[in-house]
């Protein structure tokens, strides 16, 4: 299994500078990737103008939204702006998307809430459209655009992956959940007469220097699903130890890439994190 790691562009931060270092020092490795998150009301960077950015200080690793909220974006400008950075990075872009789950987000963008789900499936066949159409450009590493990954829970996102796109981005959470998670896409792979079996990524948050920090971020950062947001700040990862079984619990559930997200903007979390997971992915 990869493992990939967050940048931190919503945890709070005094130097902006952080994202471009901490963007370097993870293409030393054993990082295969680095993700982002989205939210618009919030102190936070774009995702897309973030894996830019990236894009121009790093050669190697794989640069992924886990997740960018599709419905509250035009999905011409959406599929445009994610071949851009495709063919920038040199066909290193993989595009995960998702519903999101704030209605503020929408409210802020004008964007329909009852009617996103609709609006998801409509963008889902338009970003191909536009990734094909030769008169669009522009073309990075695959002629048919990047990698597209669904996120979510429901039955729905799930029906998305198979139906739409090349894998299936979880949420978070314990090994547990995202072996259920992973079961239900594969299923619904299978289900759409899919051939060989989608990608599989995951996600969970870490800190190895300051784990009041880190749960203060997360319980601020998921107020708006109220008391889940414990739930969220005690899955933290706060130990080597805990950073290496949660590999080797998402590696034994089929993860094929796990991105651990930072849950503070310390940049020493990025040297301790590889030192805990290099005797894993080793090994």
């Amino acid at each position: 299994m990869r493992v990939g790691v967050g940048l931190p562009t919503t945890t709070p931060r005094d130097d902006p500078a952080v994202l471009l270092d901490w963007a370097r020092d993870a293409e030393a490795g054993p990082f295969t990737s680095l993700g982002v998150v989205d939210r618009v009301v919030y102190d936070s960077h774009d995702p897309l103008t973030t894996l830019a950015a990236a894009a121009a200080v790093t050669e190697r690793v794989r640069l992924v939204t886990m997740i960018a909220i599709a419905p509250i974006r035009n999905a011409t400008i959406l599929a445009k702006q994610a071949a851009s950075i495709d063919a920038l990075s040199g066909g290193r872009l993989v595009l995960g998307l998702s519903l999101g789950a704030r209605e503020d987000d929408y409210l802020a963008t004008g964007a329909a809430w009852r009617d996103r789900g609709r609006s998801f499936d409509r963008q889902l066949a338009r970003i191909r459209e536009v990734w094909e159409d030769p008169a669009i450009g522009p073309h990075g590493g695959a002629q048919d655009g990047p990698p597209l990954l669904v996120g979510g829970g429901s039955a729905p996102a799930f029906l998305r992956t198979a139906r739409s796109a090349d894998g299936y981005v979880h949420g978070g959470g314990p090994p547990r959940a995202f072996d259920s998670a992973a079961s239900h896409a594969r299923s619904a792979w299978v289900d759409a007469g899919r051939p060989g079996e989608p990608q599989l990524w995951g996600q969970s948050y870490f800190t190895l220097t300051d784990p009041d920090a880190g749960d203060a971020y997360l319980r601020d950062y998921y107020a708006f699903t109220g008391a889940f947001a414990e739930r969220i700040a005690a899955d933290l990862l706060t130990s080597p130890e805990a950073v290496q079984d949660r590999v080797r619990g998402y590696r034994d559930a089929g993860c094929q890439e796990l991105v651990l997200l930072p849950a503070t903007s310390d940049p020493s979390e990025l040297s301790r994190l590889a030192e805990a997971v290099a005797p894993v992915v080793n090994g």
